[in-house]
């Protein structure tokens, strides 16, 4: 069974609706901005968007410590199996 709202309530939930699709929309705006300036950067220096989105998110989330780790983790991997550059060299 649903809810009965009375006025106060259902003019409250129109306005946070209302203002929350102004929000969302305002975020696509924004984020479609943000993927055309990377875009166009990464073109102008010649580095593939993907690797600037990822910096910018790592940047964000102040997570470099966390993908370090990582990264630490799978070149030691790649050591262990002899499949670092400098391995293919011998």
């Amino acid at each position: 069974m649903a809810k009965i709202y009375g006025p106060e309530e259902k003019a409250k939930l129109e306005r946070l609706i209302r203002e929350g699709s102004n929000v969302l929309r305002e975020v696509e705006d924004l984020q479609e901005g943000l993927k055309e300036t990377v875009k166009a950067v990464a073109e102008e220096l010649q580095i593939k968007p993907a690797i600037i989105n990822k910096s910018i998110k790592i940047a964000h989330k102040d997570e470099w410590y966390k993908h370090q780790e990582e990264w630490e983790e799978i070149e030691g991997i790649l050591g262990i199996t002899k499949n670092l550059p400098e391995d293919r060299d011998e």
